[in-house]
């Protein structure tokens, strides 16, 4: 059964171009050929690092978002891990919106909902 996935993926800002294309390529290949659907790529560019890695203080990020078998994220994981040029990547589960509408608190149920303020109040 096929799952949404989306991979954040960090790459060395010193790579080139043509190199973070050549990465992207090869994990939609594998999507594909396994099967699974490439959504979308989104190139969110240079971003200055919380921390240095490897002695950098800056990435190049890559959102990839795709349809696939476990299996075969498994296999991407193994390849990115790697892969000369990625700095972390980071696969996550992509949640669908909720369709139907969620009830709303019964009546007696309302302070265990209410914002913390309105529930001290009544607690003195």
């Amino acid at each position: 059964m096929k799952t949404d996935y989306e991979i954040l993926l960090m790459l060395d800002p010193e790579l080139p171009e043509e190199r973070q294309n050549e990465i992207v390529s090869r994990t939609r290949e594998v999507v594909e050929q396994s099967g699974g659907t490439w959504d979308r790529h989104d190139v969110w560019g240079r971003r200055r690092l919380a921390y240095e890695i490897d002695h950098k203080q800056e990435g190049t990020y890559h959102l990839l978002e795709l349809s696939t078998e476990p299996e075969t994220l498994d296999e991407i994981s193994r390849v990115l891990r790697i892969t000369d040029g990625v700095m972390r990547h980071m696969p996550t589960r992509r949640i669908t919106r909720r369709t139907t509408p969620v009830r709303p608190p019964a009546e007696g149920d309302r302070a265990e909902y209410a914002p913390r303020e309105t529930r001290s109040e009544g607690a003195s």
